[in-house]
């Protein structure tokens, strides 16, 4: 029977990024640690500190914003704070550093679902901004670890 359907993928195919893990896992895949901090950099700004409050110190970005919305827009912010996560795992980033940027979403997340009060919450805590720093120091260590020391004794 002709259903007049058109499968992209005719049956018994593999399909790319079937899974969530898949998927996660081929996302930026071929980003270099530059372009991935890039990246990271950009994200944490836009979510945590893109507009200045006129006339004083205090700068938000679109994390307290999208937050308003009860549920969802905590939802939504926390699932693009675990991008941040995410590049970080794919550099290689350590068990504990992975662990203190999902602190940090975490807290962001719990926190932030309080209605008004974790919305002020999240202009202060700014959870995107402390991941990027964590993995730019993360991406700093193994970019020394790998740079020849000129410094080094021949016995060492």
């Amino acid at each position: 029977m002709v259903t007049g359907r058109v499968e992209i993928f005719p049956p018994a195919t593999k399909i790319p990024g079937e899974s969530a893990l898949e998927f996660l896992s081929g996302l930026g895949a071929r980003m270099s640690h530059e372009e991935r901090l890039a990246q990271v950099k950009w994200l944490a700004s836009l979510m945590d500190d893109r507009f200045a409050v006129p006339g004083t110190p205090l700068r938000f970005g679109l994390d307290p914003v999208i937050g308003l919305f009860p549920g969802l827009g905590d939802v939504l912010t926390s699932a693009i704070s675990l991008l941040i996560v995410h590049h970080a795992w794919q550099t290689g980033a350590s068990r504990f550093t992975i662990a203190r940027m999902l602190g940090n979403v975490g807290v962001d997340f719990l926190v932030g679902a309080v209605p008004f009060l974790g919305d002020a919450f999240d202009v202060l805590w700014k959870a995107n901004r402390k991941n990027a720093r964590l993995l730019e120091q993360h991406l700093r260590r193994q970019a020394d670890k790998e740079r020849p020391s000129q410094f080094r004794r021949p016995w060492n």
